[in-house]
């Protein structure tokens, strides 16, 4: 490949660039020339700015930062943390690669703040969270929720903890826990979503070498007491590492159903060991129950066994003096009512769980994105999960995209090319479309944006 400079001297935004390409048939050249028009690289940010205007998210977030500006000079707070936002949603996983988007010009415009913020202003930005303070900005996944409909039934409320390997084990929190590769330097999440609305609801970071059921009943708590009104929680499903005696007993305090694994401890495994008399055949073909009698407080014990070479790929564990079978234990307080296949096939749904899961700390950056000191850190995690929550809403009020997950709904819509410019002193941004089916598309995306909520004139989209 051969570069050769156009001829004769041009101002800077005029010189060309031409690079011959050798190919196996001939060659052809590509001429480069520079530009000074405002093009951007996530036009379809747009959708999102207007989006959050419409919510005045603006104003909610600022209700929820601690910080104020401490000098004339000094970047919105408001504006740092709707960069970051941004940020995250182009792809961004590090606070250095949000300030990648410093390069895209028309950006800042797009998302209706002054600037993209630097690496250094986001480490200043974090670094003034407190324990204290972190806390209040946690209280927007309350607001999120608040957006969401009433079910009559209720929302499924499910939790969670995952291990955040962090192998440099730098950060304040870092210790040695117990992950999938064994014991590594990480961190300890604790995590609950509305499995229903795909949302999350509430999140406490913790440092790597805290048991999972550590401060669970506390965090319920909080977290239930502190829901909406409207938002009533049916149902709440969670492992075995949270079915301790005070979780269950607050659960129950709270007038909460649960249905949790419960660990395969000697007493539940004396009842794996039962004869073929003492199991129950169900629908489903090598899968089979049985229960123990509800206790004093109404809790239902149901132990379930499945055929291996029935169900080769079933779940469940492994005894020894049992061969040829795999085993679950269930702990519930819902009533006889409900038949214990029912209960099995509900609580196999917090799977649900893991995917939410997964999509933070693929999509949303929650791997990757640490500070130093622990508050900084949860800090950032939560504005991560806050666009996180927010893609859900958008998703609900397009009618539109709801499955998608965050690198879908990046290549589908925030991330198209246009130009940015300003006629008669109106902003105007013209989206690179081209073809008549995908500017149809584009146009029913942006009616339907624009149009009151809940309004059914717009017809339902196709992804």
């Amino acid at each position: 490949m051969k570069e050769t400079a156009g001829s004769g001297p041009r101002p800077e935004a005029d010189q060309t660039v031409r690079l011959e390409i050798d190919a196996t048939e001939g060659s052809s050249s590509i001429r480069i020339g520079f530009t000074d028009q405002r093009l951007t690289a996530h036009g379809g940010m747009v959708v999102w700015s207007h989006f959050l205007k419409q919510k005045s998210f603006r104003s909610v977030l600022r209700q929820h930062l601690p910080h104020r500006p401490t000098s004339p000079n000094a970047y919105e707070p408001t504006d740092t943390a709707l960069g970051f936002l941004g940020g995250i949603l182009s792809g961004a996983d590090k606070l250095s690669r949000v300030a990648w988007l410093r390069s895209d010009p028309a950006i800042p415009e797009v998302l209706g703040i002054e600037a993209i913020p630097s690496e250094s202003s986001l480490s200043r930005f974090f670094n003034e969270f407190t324990r204290t303070t972190t806390e209040h900005l946690g209280r927007l996944h309350r607001w999120a929720v608040e957006q969401l409909p009433c079910r009559q039934e209720g929302y499924t409320l499910d939790l969670d903890s995952w291990s955040l390997l962090h192998e440099d084990g730098h950060q304040e929190g870092v210790a040695p826990g117990y992950t999938r590769k064994g014991i590594k330097p990480c961190l300890r999440p604790l995590v609950a979503a509305l499995a229903e609305a795909k949302m999350v609801a509430g999140y406490r970071l913790r440092a790597g070498n805290t048991a999972c059921v550590n401060g669970a009943d506390e965090f319920l708590r909080e977290l239930i007491e502190g829901l909406p009104t409207h938002i009533r929680v049916g149902l709440v499903r969670a492992d075995s590492g949270f079915s301790s005696a005070k979780v269950l007993e607050l659960l129950g305090s709270l007038g909460r159903s649960y249905v949790m694994s419960y660990a395969l401890r000697r007493p539940v495994q004396a009842l794996c060991r039962h004869d073929d008399s003492e199991w129950t055949k169900t629908e489903i073909d090598g899968l089979e129950v049985q229960e123990v009698e509800q206790d004093e407080v109404g809790r239902r014990l149901i132990v379930i066994r499945q055929h291996i070479k029935t169900r080769p790929d079933c779940g469940g564990k492994l005894l020894i003096d049992a061969p040829g079978y795999k085993f679950q234990a269930l702990i519930t307080n819902l009533s006889s009512n409900y038949d214990p296949l029912w209960i099995w096939r509900r609580y196999n749904g917090r799977a649900e769980i893991e995917n939410r899961i997964k999509e933070l700390g693929d999509q949303f950056g929650i791997k990757r994105l640490t500070c130093h000191a622990f508050a900084a850190t949860q800090a950032v995690h939560h504005l991560a999960i806050v666009a996180h929550n927010l893609c859900v809403l958008l998703q609900r009020r397009l009618g539109q995209l709801e499955h998608c997950q965050l690198q879908t709904l990046r290549w589908r819509l925030f991330s198209r090319a246009a130009v940015w410019s300003r006629a008669q002193g109106k902003p105007h941004l013209k989206l690179a479309v081209q073809g008549e089916a995908e500017r149809h598309w584009w146009r029913q995306i942006l009616a339907k944006l624009s149009a009151p909520p809940n309004c059914n004139a717009v017809a339902s989209l196709s992804a």
